[in-house]
């Protein structure tokens, strides 16, 4: 009778150990630019015991021209890409199965002529060209922002319009060189993003109805997307326009707080929020810095901790932060071999630099960096400021890599100029 107990308890506990397996392996959703929480990490662990050709492939798909990065929602992936529609070369959004990489459905957002990023090739700053916002997935729509301002919620299973907004005919919008790059934040029930003109610049859009909620502000837009945190016990959504940075209440626009900061040609990467400490980067020879926020007479202040200029410069490439230390591409038109970063976000010293790896991106899945650099090979990395040590490394994708590695589900979705793949990299649960 006691064999028999201790039987059916180890069968229990395998099958209770496979449940367990199966609930690590569903992974959390990655419906916007940089994840959930616009941060650029995930809370899933993934497997850096690779085989030495490399995690397996579940599928690989033709996507061209474009620097849009995967999103996941709803079973989908979603992207931006170039191609002929009605004979000219259009911005189009793309679903595909994110099981099978098969395409689903794709909406022409119009013709548009991108500038700046080459054409051809796959070395230097020539590695094509096209859309460079990614789609936002939430609650069974999809909300994409073209390079031209023009704002669309589809349905995402069908692809059909559910609304839109030209910012630039209905909010007198103002475009940047280059068009833009920035993708829509959903925070709450508003689509948050920039452009407009002279008292409309930074948005608050219903999500459902496509209604501007609030407008306000003259700052001029970049290239960054906004980002939302909860800074002081405050919730805000953060933007990095022309002028600095400048957080704001999301459900009216009221500014909370700001910081100047200096604008040259392009910014591109989104601020990074570390508790009370907000860091900033660009390129152009502008650099780094942060500002911790304070609390007084129930009013948040911005003061400067420190500014390195034209170092710590983050081309497009956005930082992750954790226990302390950001992590990232740290540099400028160093294609090819832009260095990956530790760096002390209180003091902004450098940890360790390891080249190599060009203006990609890092994301952040439990403690492991997930780089991919611009020639599209995936890199595992500890996430530690002792050293850099890598722990899987492989050549997934073709063509050049200037879009961000999306972890969900245990598998990671990566894309370039000329196709998107799917890698498998969940982790293997044993059962004893």
């Amino acid at each position: 009778m006691k064999q028999i107990f201790f039987i059916t308890r180890r069968l229990f506990l395998g099958v209770f150990s496979l449940s367990i397996g199966a609930s690590a392996l569903t992974g959390a959703p990655w419906p916007q630019y940089r994840g959930l929480n616009s941060d650029g990490k995930t809370a899933e662990k993934i497997s850096t015991k690779w085989p030495a050709a490399g995690p397996k492939e579940v599928w690989k798909s033709p996507m061209s021209a474009g620097f849009s990065s995967l999103t996941v929602g709803g079973g989908a992936a979603f992207t931006q890409i170039s191609r002929m529609v009605e004979g000219a070369n259009q911005e189009v959004l793309l679903a595909v199965d994110a099981a099978s990489g098969k395409e689903l459905w794709t909406y022409p957002l119009g013709p548009t002529k991108f500038e700046g990023g080459g054409d051809s090739g796959a070395e230097g700053n020539t590695g094509g060209d096209g859309p460079r916002s990614t789609p936002s997935y939430d609650g069974g729509r999809v909300y994409v922002m073209s390079a031209k301002l023009k704002l669309v919620c589809l349905d995402a299973k069908t692809g059909k319009q559910v609304w839109t907004r030209d910012l630039m005919k209905e909010n007198a919008g103002r475009n940047i060189s280059w068009l833009n790059a920035a993708s829509p934040l959903i925070e709450g029930d508003l689509v948050f993003v920039a452009g407009g003109g002279e008292g409309q610049a930074l948005l608050g859009i219903h999500k459902l109805t496509g209604a501007v909620v609030w407008k306000g502000q003259d700052d001029k837009m970049t290239h960054a997307t906004p980002v939302a945190a909860t800074v002081l016990g405050v919730r805000q959504v953060i933007f990095f326009t022309q002028t600095g940075l400048v957080a704001v209440v999301p459900a009216s626009g009221e500014v909370l707080w700001r910081h100047d900061f200096l604008y040259k040609v392009s910014t591109a990467a989104s601020p990074v929020v570390a508790g009370d400490v907000v860091y900033c980067s660009a390129g152009y020879t502008v650099g780094a810095g942060t500002v911790k926020i304070t609390k007084e007479s129930g009013k948040l202040k911005a003061t400067e901790l420190w500014r390195k200029p034209g170092k710590l410069m983050n081309h497009w490439s956005t930082p992750v932060f954790k226990d302390g230390y950001l992590y990232g591409m740290f540099g400028f038109k160093e294609y090819g071999s832009c260095p990956l970063k530790c760096v002390d976000l209180m003091t902004g010293d450098e940890v360790w630099s390891q080249p190599g790896f060009g203006p990609g991106n890092v994301t952040l899945a439990d403690d492991k960096l997930v780089v991919l650099g611009d020639a599209g090979q995936l890199v595992v990395v500890e996430a530690s400021p002792k050293a850099y040590t890598e722990l899987a490394r492989a050549k997934v994708v073709a063509g050049k890599c200037w879009s961000t590695p999306t972890v969900s589900d245990g598998k990671v979705f990566v894309r370039s100029t000329q196709e998107g793949v799917c890698v498998d990299v969940g982790p293997r649960i044993a059962v004893r």
